[in-house]
Formats: C-alpha cells, sequence, structure tokens
C-alpha cells in the first residue's frame, strides 16, 4: 500500500491491541494477518486470519459521522437474532463494545466462501435462465427476512414499526442537514427541498410491520459459488430495523436498472449495465413475484422509490463531506460532487411521474 493508504489503515486498526484482545477471546494462535477490504461504501471491512480461521471485522468509518449512522453493534444484533433462521446471513463471532481494542466497537464474523456480483456478470450466470434466477432469488430471500417472526427471534424491541415511513424521512433529511454542514460552502444540491417536501406530504399511512434489512440490493448479497445461482448470504445490515418492508422493495428496485442513463447516473460500483441484457427481470417482473410470495400489494410505489432515491443520494453526500474532510480513502467518493445532484434530480423526476429514457 501506498504511504497514504497504510496511515488511513492504520486509523481503523492497531493490530498489536486487535491480536491481545483475539488471543484473550479465542485463544493464542501462530498465524494473524488484517487486510482492508476495498469495495465498501459505508462501515470499513476489515479481513482477518487468526490461525486457520478466515474472519471480517466490522467497524464504523474513522471521524466524525452522522448520529445514528455506521452502527456495527446493531448489523451484529440482528444477524446473531437470525442464525437459527431460514435467512441466510454469516456467522458470528463476537462482538467488541470496548473502543481501546481497536479505537471503535466492532464485530467479527466468519468470511463466506461465495461471489458477490458487483461490477461485472460471472461468466457462468451470463444467461437469461440464469438471470431470472437472480431476480427470482433477491426476491425470494427479502420474502424470507419479511416473514421473520421478528418476536420469537428476541428482535421485538428492535425498532418500532409504527411511524417508521415518517421517522425515514426525517431521518434522511437530518443526514443530508449534517453532510450540508460542509459540502454546502463546495457546491448547491438543487432541487433537495422540491423532493422533501413532496415526500413529507406523500407519507403512506398504513403498511406491514415487518423486519427490514435497510440496504437489500444485489452486491449485499453473497452467491454460492456453484451453478444455478443460489444465495449463500445476506450481507451489511447496518440499517436493518423493525419498520415498513416495502422501503426495501423501493430500494432493490432503485439499484435494478432498465435503462441505460439510470447506471450511468451511479457509474461504478453501483451501475450494473450488464443488467440490462436479456433474462434479468424486468421491475414490474419483481414486484409481481414479491406480491405473489408475501400476499402483499405494492402501492404507493412512486412514493417508495422516491424515498430510496433521496436516501442513496443522503448517502452520497455523507460521503462527499467525509472526503471533504480527508476522513475516507476511497477513489468513489469524489465522485459523490456529481452524484449526489443527479441522484436528486432522478428523484424529482419521479415524483413529477417521470422516468429516465
Amino acid at each position: 500500500m501506498s504511504d497514504g493508504h497504510d496511515e488511513f489503515f492504520d486509523r481503523l486498526v492497531d493490530r498489536d491491541r486487535l491480536r491481545t484482545y483475539l488471543e484473550s477471546a479465542l485463544g493464542p494462535v501462530d498465524e494473524f494477518e488484517v487486510e482492508r477490504h476495498l469495495d465498501g461504501q459505508s462501515n470499513e471491512t476489515l479481513f482477518v486470519t487468526w490461525g486457520d480461521r478466515d474472519l471480517v471485522l466490522r467497524r464504523p468509518p474513522p471521524g466524525e459521522t452522522a448520529d445514528t449512522a455506521h452502527d456495527v453493534l446493531r448489523e451484529y444484533t440482528v444477524m446473531e437474532a437470525l442464525q437459527e433462521t431460514s435467512v441466510r446471513v454469516p456467522t458470528t463471532v463476537l462482538a467488541v463494545e470496548d473502543e481501546d481494542v481497536i479505537g471503535s466497537e466492532c464485530y467479527l464474523m466468519e468470511r463466506e466462501n461465495g461471489v458477490v456480483i458487483r461490477d461485472e456478470e460471472p461468466t457462468r450466470f451470463a444467461e437469461p435462465r440464469h438471470r431470472e434466477a437472480i431476480g427470482r432469488q433477491l426476491i425470494d430471500m427479502l420474502t424470507e427476512i419479511h416473514n421473520v417472526d421478528y418476536e420469537a427471534t428476541g428482535l421485538g424491541e428492535f425498532g418500532s414499526p409504527a411511524g417508521f415511513t415518517q421517522r425515514q424521512i426525517d431521518r434522511w433529511e437530518s443526514q443530508y442537514e449534517w453532510a450540508f454542514e460542509v459540502t454546502e460552502d463546495d457546491r448547491p444540491v438543487p432541487h433537495i427541498d422540491e423532493v422533501t417536501s413532496w415526500l413529507q406530504a406523500n407519507v403512506p399511512e398504513e403498511y406491514p410491520h415487518t423486519l427490514v434489512h435497510g440496504d437489500y440490493k444485489l452486491d449485499n448479497v453473497m452467491f454460492a459459488r456453484e451453478t444455478p445461482p443460489e444465495i449463500a448470504a445476506v450481507l451489511d445490515w447496518e440499517l436493518s430495523t423493525l419498520g415498513d418492508p416495502f422501503t426495501d422493495l423501493g430500494w432493490l428496485l432503485m439499484f435494478w436498472p432498465e435503462t441505460k442513463t439510470e447506471t450511468d447516473i451511479f457509474g461504478s460500483p453501483g451501475g450494473r449495465e450488464f443488467q440490462l441484457a436479456e433474462g434479468y427481470p424486468s421491475r414490474d417482473e419483481l414486484v409481481e413475484y414479491y406480491e405473489s410470495q408475501t400476499g402483499y400489494t405494492f402501492r404507493n410505489e412512486r412514493f417508495y422509490r422516491a424515498l430510496a432515491i433521496y436516501k442513496i443520494g443522503a448517502l452520497s453526500e455523507m460521503f462527499y463531506r467525509r472526503y471533504l474532510e480527508g476522513n475516507a480513502d476511497n477513489e468513489t467518493y469524489p465522485r459523490m460532487e456529481e452524484r449526489t445532484v443527479a441522484l436528486v434530480d432522478w428523484a424529482r423526476r419521479i415524483v413529477n411521474g417521470e422516468e429516465l429514457e
């Protein structure tokens, strides 16, 4: 790694303190390695070799973060509760509340052996029947999440479903405000007030109450290495809670492109142009399959899709603040200067009944 990467890595973990802690918790070993995973966009992910065990450590980014963001122990809590359910999650190992170990709270889980579909389509999946299966697998697993008996799994106090959707707008509006404390001096984000006002005026009052993932999309699941496609694990639970399942579906649809214009907004990572190929289900087909599996009727699609774009715009702007403050080592963060603006304009078009061509 370059000196800059080394300096940032040292802000993420104190190797000696981590080794001392793991020796007391897991027992001593001869082999110990720590490597940073560079593809993450929010919480930091480190790969830890501990003897013959391959582990993953998750921690918040360094520096100041928005209130309620990057709660890694919340992520651990939900995965721990889901260990014996039909929702496929990595095996949890340790929750570390003592910030003196690495400079923040963190947790460890077993590293899964599979493939995450991010920037390109695996060759073995590159035919229509496998592409269709990917879409169905995503909906099947989302259905499993939304069907979890959260009281029986010990997650009854994990959130407050009543009023959840309203709080989502309030929360993400506050995240924009937090980011704007730094970014508004760099450039404005047109239409943000228009989109916020529309969302506030169109919040659905009724919806099912379920466990929600909060960040459910193609590159937050891991597929097994065999064919046909089968989901081996659902990852990145940091935004999970009890609430409105349609926010999960709207989020998945936002990351499910139907035009090249949509993929261009995200660029790479995130803009998966390969999903425009023959065989990938349309958004309407995903919705129809979800309704058939859950028994729910997905009303207010325009609201949920606009809310999803609004939320990713807020995340983008938070990343941009971290970049401007020097609290990020991610080559995609400078692109957020333009990406947030494009996302908010996309949300404006959705609320006005327009689609990108």
